[in-house]
C-alpha cells in the first residue's frame, strides 16, 4: 500500500463516492424529480451505477418480465413457479407421478370428447393432434447451453484473471450457496432465487432513492464505528516498520 494511505482513508474515499451521489439527488428541486428515466439515469446510483435497472438486466423481454412491465405475463410466470413448488415441496409429488397424472387427465379428456358424439347421436368429432414443435426444444437447449457456457466462462475468467478481491467474492458466494443448499433442497433454493429475481429488481427500481439512502446511512455508521475501533484499539497495536526500496 502506498505511503500515507491508510484503511481509514480508503473508507473515506468510498464514502465520498456515495456522498457525491446522494448530494446530487438532494440538490434537485422537487419538480425535476418527475422527469424521464433517461435524465435520472445520468446520476450515479448504488455502487456507482449510471445505467437504468432495465439496461443492467439485459433489456428485452426478459428484463420486461423481471421488472413487471407486463403484469399479466410476470404474474403468470410467478404463479406457475409457485404452483410447481407447492406440488413438489408441500404436496410431495414425484415428477414421474405428476407427469403420469397429467397424461391420464389428457387421455380421459380426449376419450370423453371422442365418445360424447356417440352418446349424443351426433357425427363423431375429430380430436385435434397435440404436437410440440421441434424448435421449442432446440431453442431451449441452445438457451440452456449458452447460459451454462457463460457461467463457466465467467468462473474461469475469475480464476485466471488475477483479481484476488473478485476471486474471494465469488468463492465466498459459492460457499454461501453450498451452506444454503445444505439447509434446503435444490428445488427450494431454485424457487427462492426465482422469486427474488422477480421481486427485488422491481422493488429497487421503484424505491431506489430510499434504498440508496439507506445504504449510504449504513456505510456512514460503519465508518463511524470503524473510526472508534481504529482510535481505541487498532491505533494502539504496535506495528513494525517495513523498510523496502521506494518505487520512484
Amino acid at each position: 500500500m502506498p505511503e500515507g494511505i491508510t484503511a481509514e482513508a480508503l473508507m473515506s474515499n468510498i464514502m465520498e463516492t456515495f456522498s457525491d451521489s446522494a448530494s446530487k439527488h438532494k440538490n434537485l428541486p422537487f419538480f425535476q424529480e418527475e422527469k424521464s428515466n433517461s435524465v435520472t439515469a445520468q446520476f450515479n446510483r448504488l455502487f456507482g451505477r449510471e445505467k437504468p435497472v432495465h439496461h443492467l438486466l439485459g433489456g428485452g423481454k426478459s428484463a420486461d418480465v423481471l421488472l413487471w412491465r407486463n403484469k399479466k405475463i410476470s404474474a403468470s410466470v410467478l404463479t406457475a413457479a409457485t404452483v410447481i413448488w407447492v406440488l413438489f415441496e408441500w404436496l410431495n409429488y414425484n415428477f414421474l407421478t405428476l407427469i403420469s397424472f397429467v397424461l391420464i387427465i389428457g387421455m380421459l379428456a380426449q376419450f370423453v370428447w371422442r365418445n360424447a358424439s356417440a352418446i349424443l347421436n351426433r357425427s363423431p368429432s375429430k380430436v385435434p393432434r397435440l404436437v410440440l414443435p421441434e424448435e421449442v426444444f432446440v431453442n431451449a437447449g441452445k438457451a440452456i447451453g449458452y447460459e451454462v457456457n457463460c457461467g463457466l466462462r465467467f468462473l474461469q475468467d475469475v480464476a485466471c484473471g488475477g483479481n484476488i478481491k473478485q476471486f474471494l467474492v465469488v468463492v465466498a458466494s459459492l460457499c454461501a450457496v453450498a451452506i444454503i443448499g445444505s439447509w434446503c433442497n435444490f428445488l427450494t433454493v431454485l424457487y427462492i432465487g426465482f422469486v427474488a429475481a422477480h421481486t427485488l429488481p422491481v422493488l429497487y427500481e421503484r424505491y431506489e432513492d430510499q434504498v440508496d439512502g439507506f445504504v449510504y446511512n449504513v456505510l456512514e455508521k460503519f465508518q463511524q464505528n470503524y473510526r472508534k475501533l481504529d482510535s481505541g484499539v487498532l491505533s494502539r497495536i504496535p506495528r513494525g516498520k517495513f523498510r523496502g526500496k521506494k518505487v520512484e
